[in-house]
């Protein structure tokens, strides 16, 4: 034995699903049922979107921001969808290779980026019925009912083969997802240590 002590091994936990499952409200949750736990930490990420347009907590910034952040590399993933730029700091490398369990909110289309930056990565399904997806989207008010029905309709993309993906179903209780979303992230988190 030679004496060296292994580094520690974080990992990132990607959150997907579609609009108007729930994802920011689990998180939000998660992040409060487990502020204690410093080894687990909630990325807020960069987003191409004014700051006070509800849903998450997140970093505004200008497209012209946005752009440059990607090409000077303060990015470790970054993605476009809805019109918007989204992007997961580069910061988050350090941690993960660290030690620490980060949770992101994510997308679908981004994954095989999160597996090529980050070895050690789990994925959260967040789910909901359709009938929830309906309610949720059209009290949003950002779309028409057959607007919010076309994108449902939409099939989801297939996830990356190889990826360790885990499902919450938000279609009910949110206290009750929030519980389960909050455990499954411990048990990612201690299954790391």
């Amino acid at each position: 034995m030679s004496g060296l002590r292994a580094a520690p091994a974080g990992c990132m936990i990607v959150v997907v699903g579609p609009s108007g499952a729930g994802k920011d409200s689990l998180m939000a949750l998660a992040a409060n049922r487990l502020a204690e736990r410093s080894d687990i930490a909630f990325v807020r990420r960069m987003v191409t979107r004014a700051g006070d347009a509800g849903g998450e907590a997140h970093w505004p910034v200008s497209p012209d921001e946005f752009e440059a952040a990607a090409v000077a590399g303060g990015f470790a993933v970054f993605w476009r969808a809805h019109g918007h730029g989204y992007g997961i700091p580069a910061a988050t490398l350090e941690a993960v290779r660290s030690g620490r369990c980060l949770v992101a909110n994510g997308s679908r289309a981004a994954l095989a980026d999160f597996a090529a930056a980050y070895p050690s990565l789990a994925v959260i399904r967040v789910t909901a019925d359709r009938d929830c997806l309906m309610a949720r989207l059209t009290a949003r008010g950002r779309e028409t009912a057959a607007e919010v029905s076309a994108r449902l309709d939409r099939p989801e993309p297939a996830l990356p083969a190889g990826l360790a993906v885990y499902t919450v179903d938000n279609s009910g209780d949110l206290a009750e997802a929030g519980r389960r979303f909050a455990a499954l992230v411990e048990e990612i988190a201690d299954r790391q240590a």
